[in-house]
């Protein structure tokens, strides 16, 4: 996987289509409702958060008054946040695979409210785990990095995810402070942050910040130093959140973003004189007959469905035959044959539909493919169908990651459908590695 740090333009890049797909405004809206409803665990299906934790189970474990913490701690969650600010990978943004980050620590016990990201091979769908650890569970799950990275912790970022606390966010990133440099580091606020840090371990003592590529830096001695590659040269690690400037900051600053295509709790903090609601996603003007026009040599044409299958209605069947014929010997396409195999717009439409079903959006993109197909019509064979078919057998597989039906990379010793990511030319098999910081 290539580094976002290879060049800002990349990384920036990378951000913009997380913010477009990543986080659409339908999931904003309905996980919204739901929490100020008061319905947490509705709020984490919009968000497709998936709790793999039982509260009477806590409260039996650990006692009712810890149970009312986590509880806290859930209801002020605000789920389609989290996934807002997730860590992500080059080049279309997906979140970082594998990871498990410790959103919250209680005191007097070791217990961490936790997010989760399932390995690559099973990442389809883009969909969130939420659990609790314990260092002594016997029961890690099918996750197979069950304990909290350190480095990818948002325990001590709770702006990030909490709903209540979403206004520190400002303060935090240090907007006021910042200087676009192109690297994308935080370097302003990392003596801040590191103070949070050692506050937090109840320590004092130097901190690593990891720069990306293997190289290190060393915070808290008589003047910062470069450590060596390799491991940490200090038992502190600034977290990621920490180390990278905030991405909505740098898209607003190069004019990638506009207020109204940000997370509503993000725009107030970063944006404040901006009030309102996301943007929605641009649609086409509906046909109140069921009919759409289209340019067909020098002639306008009507497309309308004809039993489910969006068909051409100002040509005759021998006609359609005979153009297809011609199409299949190399011949150019006719215009309204290329509107309903969805060739005719495959730059915009197809990409699109990709894009939402590389992020988990099934329902936007069925209804990029509906605006274009119009509403009820067949997919017609070709890629369109294959994206939609890959997308179903890769939610199929992570299914059964989550139901521990697959504890490992599958296809080694069998068939393989790479599905969209064969395609694209990622490999399903590849790790996350050092390059891939943000």
């Amino acid at each position: 996987m290539r580094s976002w740090m290879a060049n800002g333009e990349s990384r920036l890049q990378g951000w913009r289509r997380a913010r477009e797909f990543g986080v659409p405004p339908s999931m904003i809206e309905s996980a919204t409702a739901r929490r100020l409803a008061g319905d947490w665990a509705g709020a984490c299906a919009a968000a497709r958060v998936d709790v793999d934790l039982h509260l009477r189970a806590v409260g039996r474990a650990h006692g009712r008054g810890f149970a009312a913490m986590i509880r806290a701690d859930l209801r002020r969650m605000a789920p389609e946040l989290l996934r807002w600010h997730l860590p992500r990978i080059a080049p279309d943004g997906l979140l970082r695979p594998g990871l498990t980050m410790t959103l919250a620590r209680y005191p007097g016990s070791a217990v961490h409210l936790v997010a989760r990201t399932a390995p690559g091979w099973a990442a389809g769908g883009q969909r969130i785990g939420l659990a609790l650890w314990e260092p002594r569970s016997r029961d890690p799950g099918p996750y197979p990095h069950a304990r909290p990275d350190r480095r990818f912790r948002l325990d001590l970022h709770p702006h990030l995810w909490a709903a209540d606390q979403a206004a520190e966010l400002r303060e935090r990133c240090g907007a006021e402070s910042w200087q676009p440099s192109g690297e994308g580091y935080a370097a302003h606020r990392w003596e801040a942050e590191a103070a949070i840090l050692r506050a937090a371990e109840g320590r004092d003592g130097p901190v690593t910040v990891r720069l990306g590529g293997g190289r290190r830096l060393v915070l808290g001695e008589d003047r910062p130093r470069r450590a060596d590659r390799g491991g940490d040269p200090t038992g502190m690690v600034l977290p990621w959140a920490a180390t990278w400037v905030l991405p909505d900051l740098e898209l607003l600053h190069a004019g990638l973003i506009t207020p109204d295509r940000l997370h509503p709790l993000v725009a107030a903090a970063l944006a404040p004189g901006f009030s309102g609601t996301p943007a929605p996603a641009p649609t086409g003007p509906a046909d109140p007959d069921g009919e759409r026009l289209v340019e067909c040599r020098g002639e306008v044409h009507r497309l309308g469905l004809v039993d489910g299958a969006l068909r051409p209605l100002d040509h005759s069947e021998e006609e359609l035959q005979r153009e297809e014929i011609l199409r299949r010997l190399g011949g150019p396409q006719l215009p309204c044959l290329a509107v309903v195999t969805g060739r005719g717009r495959r730059p915009a439409f197809l990409d699109e539909v990709r894009n939402r079903l590389d992020h988990g959006d099934h329902d936007g993109a069925l209804a990029v493919a509906e605006e274009h197909l119009g509403p009820g019509a067949r997919l017609p064979e070709g890629e369109l169908r294959d994206e939609f078919a890959a997308a179903v057998e890769e939610r199929d597989r992570y299914g059964m990651f989550r139901a521990g039906l697959l504890s490992g990379e599958p296809g080694l010793s069998g068939k393989v459908t790479l599905g969209r990511l064969g395609r694209r030319g990622r490999d399903h098999r590849t790790r996350p590695d050092k390059s891939t910081k943000r």
